[in-house]
């Protein structure tokens, strides 16, 4: 803890600035300056840049409050811990999709890096998709059998099921079967 607490914050740069920031995040919010060109120009000589140390110390002053919140707020932590639980899951469950060449992107292209990229999480958003449907007739067939379905219970099932998939299994496409449509999945009413 002392190594984080250990250098202050200059406050005295912040004030010195805090006309300038202030121009700055209303030029950003006008649209008269995109974040993209003001990083670049405050990166240039950035330990010279005195508006920029300033911006650096304004943002260790977020940081600090936010930590505080963080470390005092239980709920904050719960939210956050969830939230990136979610993400963990989301990453874990599009993974075992890229099973070929052993989960890693053998191109030094960024174009071809991004369409694998954007191609494995379509096909997890398309499995997804497929469970969150799979999960809703379920539901609604517990729920014509006289099961009682409450929102608490659907509101801790997770669409990132996988075993039910066989990745290299045998694959049969029956294209004179229609599926359901997106309203008939859809309603469904809760108690």
């Amino acid at each position: 803890m002392s190594q984080i607490s250990k250098d202050t914050i200059n406050w005295d740069l912040i004030k010195t600035h805090w006309q300038d920031i202030l121009q700055v995040v209303l030029s950003i919010q006008a649209g008269k300056i995109s974040s993209p060109v003001l990083l670049r120009k405050l990166g240039n000589y950035s330990h010279k840049n005195r508006l920029y140390q300033a911006f650096q110390e304004l943002g260790r002053v977020v940081r600090t409050v936010f930590l505080l919140e963080y470390i005092s707020d239980i709920q904050l932590r719960q939210q956050i811990t969830a939230a990136t639980n979610k993400v963990e899951a989301y990453h874990g469950f599009s993974k075992w999709f890229f099973f070929g060449g052993f989960g890693i992107i053998g191109y030094n292209d960024p174009e071809e890096q991004e369409k694998i990229i954007k191609y494995n999480d379509l096909i997890a958003n398309a499995v997804i998709f497929q469970n969150v449907v799979d999960l809703t007739n379920i539901l609604r067939d517990l729920k014509r059998d006289g099961y009682l379905i409450m929102r608490e219970d659907v509101a801790v099932l997770s669409p990132y099921m996988n075993s039910h998939i066989k990745r290299f299994g045998d694959y049969s496409i029956d294209l004179d079967t229609l599926p359901q449509t997106l309203d008939e999945v859809a309603a469904f009413v809760f108690v």
